[in-house]
């Protein structure tokens, strides 16, 4: 939990006109299974940002329960090691084996609502992003059961797939890394 307290308070630091980062803090002190997905409250998810070489397009998923184009992630399955998390989760929904970290802080912080079904309530995802890189031309692609696909997608394209304010930032943050 040290880690991540210690990430986000950087986070902070670096974005402080960002609310969602102040909000996550706020939940994490206040403890109580904040990375168990058992927590309805809300919990804890780690997700990975992938670029390619060029910073021209980012590595998508087409999510089935959700029906929308996301980055890679998910639950944190009471690791409290959002990076791991990301890691994990990012090889799993793609089959993508060789990913670069780009940097170890915070590509960027999310708290959004997932909508209860079957036997979940309503509760929050406090998402943690971070970013990677890949090479497209190196690594085959596997389409997981999660899934309706995992694409390359061109990064002046996704906000027609995606036009969340989050997809929004990281876009603008990935454009800002572009030489």
């Amino acid at each position: 939990m040290i880690l991540i307290k210690k990430l986000l308070k950087k986070y902070i630091q670096m974005y402080p006109y960002e609310k969602a980062p102040k909000r996550a803090l706020r939940f994490l002190k206040e403890g109580g299974g904040v990375f168990s997905n058992n927590n309805w409250l809300g919990h804890f998810t780690g997700s990975a940002w992938i670029v390619n070489p060029k910073k021209n397009k980012v590595l998508l998923t087409h999510h089935k329960i959700l029906n929308k184009w996301i980055q890679l992630g998910g639950h944190a399955d009471g690791e409290q090691n959002l990076l791991n998390v990301a890691i994990r989760e990012a090889k799993e929904e793609s089959g993508i084996n060789k990913l670069s970290l780009l940097d170890e802080q915070v590509f960027d912080m999310d708290i959004h609502r997932v909508f209860g079904r079957k036997n979940e309530p309503s509760h929050l995802h406090y998402d943690v992003r971070f970013i990677f890189e890949a090479n497209p031309k190196k690594e085959n692609i596997v389409v997981s059961s999660e899934s309706f696909g995992v694409e390359w997608i061109s990064i002046d394209k996704i906000s027609k797939l995606n036009s969340e304010m989050s997809i929004e930032r990281m876009i603008k943050k990935t454009q800002l890394l572009t030489p």
